[in-house]
């Protein structure tokens, strides 16, 4: 598998496990006092968050970004939804977009 593939998949995993800490686990935690979905995705977000960042980093030079890019994309980690529009528009194929609007409209 190519970086920027392990890239998008670790992008959508990293925002996707964010967001199931936040949204499910932690209140578990907190307000039915059910530690264990912390414990469980706490562990699997801190992987996948460390995957992101390498990935980041090692992308970096397959998509052309410059320093201001790459701070950005990490920064965008630490987001719970950011991950998602990384994905979207900064790592996907830039003619994945086009070719699929030509598709559509043809």
């Amino acid at each position: 598998m190519d970086t920027v593939r392990a890239l998008r998949y670790a992008s959508l995993g990293e925002a996707t496990s964010f967001l199931v800490l936040l949204l499910i686990a932690m209140p578990l935690k907190y307000g039915a006092d059910i530690p264990q979905g912390v414990s469980l995705v706490g562990p699997v977000h801190g992987v996948l968050f460390l995957a992101y960042v390498v990935l980041v980093v090692a992308a970096r030079e397959a998509l052309g970004w410059d320093l201001r890019r790459t701070v950005s994309a990490l920064i965008a980690g630490v987001l719970p939804v950011a991950p998602f529009l990384v994905e979207r528009y900064w790592v996907k194929p830039a003619g994945s977009v086009d070719r699929a609007v030509d598709e559509a409209t043809a």
